[in-house]
């Protein structure tokens, strides 16, 4: 702990602000829970579906886009993931026909990214066992209340971290 509290106050400047009890073990709660939670969706996807958990997220976001087609940043911006992540992620969908890339009409630098006939089929086949997945571990674990307050929560933090990556 000491060398944390040293950098740490050398980076600031001052006393970092300590968890206290019952917010270290609501903190250490929360890293569990994500873990073993999106562990479980991730084995869910290897055992009943043809795509991973990133490549099914990924396909979800071409489908709600409009001709089913995104530019590469912004898949990587609406997934929070880096662009290199992305691409790679995209290459191996591309060579198994599940999406394909083009250059961005209008800009020579731009490459988009669009879910062929055979992506959306496998986001089909994959989606209710997605579903039920996210149900069995989650949705009907916790309250409607807890499921909203956990919403509104991590929309607030994705908007903390996302302030401060634009910073």
């Amino acid at each position: 702990m000491s060398s944390q509290h040293v950098s740490s106050t050398a980076a600031t400047g001052r006393e970092p602000r300590w968890l206290d009890a019952q917010q270290q073990a609501q903190w250490r709660a929360y890293l569990d829970g994500t873990v073993r939670f999106i562990e479980a969706l991730s084995r869910d996807h290897e055992e009943r579906s043809s795509v991973s958990l990133n490549e099914y997220e990924l396909l979800v976001r071409l489908s709600e886009s409009p001709d089913h087609t995104l530019r590469m940043s912004a898949l990587a911006d609406g997934l929070a993931r880096s662009r290199s992540r992305v691409t790679h992620t995209v290459a191996r969908m591309e060579a198994r026909g599940l999406v394909r890339r083009s250059a961005s009409v209008g800009d020579r630098r731009g490459v988009n990214c669009a879910m062929t006939p055979e992506g959306y089929d496998a986001l089909v086949a994959a989606a209710p066992a997605h579903v039920a997945a996210v149900r069995r571990y989650m949705v009907d674990v916790l309250t409607p209340e807890q499921f909203r307050a956990l919403g509104e929560a991590m929309a607030a933090v994705a908007q903390a971290c996302k302030a401060d990556d634009d910073a």
